[in-house]
């Protein structure tokens, strides 16, 4: 039983991946594509991140009020995709700012409640999230390869074609997902409220934010980045493609590495590494071998870090609190981080130039390792 149900969870995955493996690389070509400057791009791409500070709390309360997580990320995926629909029709800045808004707010909580589901399936066999979560990294590879080639033989205004298709496919295989009795017969270690006064929690969750925000340069400027570089959008496809062909070896290893290490060591080499990356982008794109290596670190910067801090939340928030512990980290990191990242990268992008923008990110990044050296305990 565990295994058909870890098998659709995968399937899941591998939809929803293959959906941000288009969108995350491209959508911001598609974006330059349109006419919109720097500023003006990173403020759409803000605008998911912002509703994601409180979009995923109330996702999560409607899946405890309803007790069908299913039936919640169905409903999810349906209005993002009907969301997605609106890109057809809208034209201009604020139009446009609006829809992306919409297709954050849609979406904001899936993957909380996802991996929040998939604990719950796995019960105490939490190291093997990380060999189920890979499918997710396959999908991605599989989307930003065909569509980095898709894009250099046609208008790249294509792309919203591409992830109406990828996101009416996750509708249908959403349907197919498990759904275990929520467990509100296991008692929270403390309310949320008092977990959240912990010292190791709010360094945890402040740690977390300063890696979400060290990646905002990545996911807004990189693609423009390389292009600008003179590299084509298929080379472009295939760097992102490297960065989680290494996630998914991570993702493989994570059992024998949690086994081994503790959360707080995976922690702390992860962030260690976002310092090491985004300064190797910053200052060495002139380089096809150093972009390889920083890529590479994205089996780091991602993979163990993702797969560690999801774990961390399993731990410190339990029981009936799981969901709401998975989707205030969401709210919280990529939601308040991710908006801020964002806006960052655009406000230093024009004023300061790429290298120092990267630079930016890479502090933030060590900032993060400080934080989990220093209070984190998991």
């Amino acid at each position: 039983m565990i295994g058909s149900s870890t098998t659709r969870i995968a399937a899941f995955y591998f939809a929803y991946f293959s959906y941000l493996g288009a969108y995350a690389p491209y959508f911001t070509l598609y974006l330059a594509g349109e006419g919109f400057a720097a500023g003006e791009i990173a403020t759409i791409q803000a605008l998911p991140q912002f509703v994601r500070i409180f979009a995923p709390m109330a996702w999560g309360w409607l899946s405890d009020a309803t007790g069908s997580r299913r039936g919640v990320v169905a409903l999810s995926c349906g209005l993002t995709t009907l969301a997605i629909g609106v890109l057809f029709f809208v034209s201009g800045y604020f139009q446009t700012a609006l829809t992306v808004a919409a297709i954050g707010l849609c979406s904001a909580a899936v993957l909380s409640i996802v991996d929040a589901l998939t604990f719950s399936v796995l019960g105490a066999r939490t190291d093997r999230y990380g060999p189920i979560r890979l499918w997710g990294s396959v999908g991605f590879i599989f989307a930003v390869l065909a569509t980095g080639v898709l894009l250099d033989f046609a208008p790249v205004g294509r792309l919203i074609w591409v992830l109406f298709g990828l996101c009416l496919a996750t509708l249908v295989v959403s349907l197919g997902l498990p759904s275990p009795p929520v467990e509100h017969s296991v008692h929270a270690k403390g309310s949320l409220g008092s977990i959240l006064k912990r010292p190791e929690v709010v360094a945890f969750f402040a740690a977390c934010t300063f890696m979400t925000v060290a990646h905002g340069a990545l996911y807004v400027f990189y693609s423009i980045y390389l292009v600008e570089h003179g590299y084509s959008k298929t080379l472009v496809g295939l760097m992102w493609m490297l960065g989680v062909l290494a996630e998914i070896i991570v993702f493989i290893a994570m059992p024998s590495l949690i086994r081994r290490f503790s959360l707080k060591a995976i922690l702390l080499a992860s962030l260690l590494a976002a310092g090491v990356r985004f300064a190797a982008i910053g200052w060495g794109v002139e380089w096809l071998a150093i972009l390889v290596i920083a890529q590479l670190l994205h089996a780091a910067t991602f993979g163990s870090f993702h797969a560690a801090s999801i774990a961390a939340v399993h731990r410190l928030f339990a029981g009936p609190l799981q969901v709401r512990g998975q989707a205030l980290y969401m709210s919280i990191c990529y939601g308040l981080g991710g908006m801020v990242g964002t806006l960052l990268a655009g406000a230093t992008w024009e004023s300061l130039g790429a290298s120092l923008t990267f630079g930016v990110s890479a502090l933030f990044g060590l900032l993060g390792a400080g934080l989990v050296a220093w209070r984190v305990k998991v």
